[in-house]
């Protein structure tokens, strides 16, 4: 059965599938549902194991979490998956020295459907005492290619955030496999 597990595929059109370990990490007990052999109680049971081996990688990563790559930013991304089938953004907030202060998921849905206001994401650095911040979320089309609108986000926070003295140092889009860093492709 595990090994069946991790061989899912996603369909075509279709909102789950695992397609090996990291999609698996990301499953929910909603996503379990359709595998046939597991129950509720073997769903709960698994999901509890998934969220058990999340939780060890993010504190192990944390421990020597220092974000002075895009690729240390882009691994760590992806043992803490963003978001749904519906999109969601996160962000690092990062001390002075680029270590991980913490890690939020500020909202689920689409870049162009929340109301997540200017002023809350300078709450939201303040409290953490941040001096930098790398902007994530995941694009649930599977392409990790940013749109206008992703560009449009990511400097209008550089500059919001830039009059609290909090730097954006990235902003990554994550899907299923891969992920793109913006700074590496010279869009920041």
């Amino acid at each position: 059965m595990a090994h069946e597990l991790l061989q899912i595929k996603p369909k075509d059109g279709a909102d789950a599938g695992f397609d090996g370990i990291a999609g698996l990490l990301s499953a929910t007990a909603d996503d379990l549902k359709p595998v046939k052999g597991l129950g509720p109680a073997k769903r709960a049971e698994l999901v509890a194991v998934l969220e058990l081996a999340r939780r060890a990688m993010a504190q192990r990563l944390q421990e020597r979490a220092v974000f002075d790559t895009p690729d240390a930013v882009k691994n760590y991304l992806a043992t803490a998956p963003v978001g749904t089938a519906n999109g969601g953004f996160a962000v690092l907030f990062l001390d002075v020295q680029n270590r991980l202060l913490a890690m939020e998921e500020l909202f689920q849905g689409t870049l162009t459907q929340t109301a997540f206001t200017r002023a809350r994401w300078c709450c939201r650095a303040l409290h953490h005492q941040a001096s930098a911040v790398v902007l994530s979320h995941n694009h649930p089309s599977g392409t990790v290619q940013p749109s206008r609108a992703d560009e449009m986000l990511t400097q209008t926070l550089k500059t919001t955030l830039a009059l609290i003295d909090v730097r954006v140092l990235d902003h990554v889009i994550v899907a299923p496999g891969e992920a793109l860093s913006m700074a590496e492709r010279g869009l920041m």
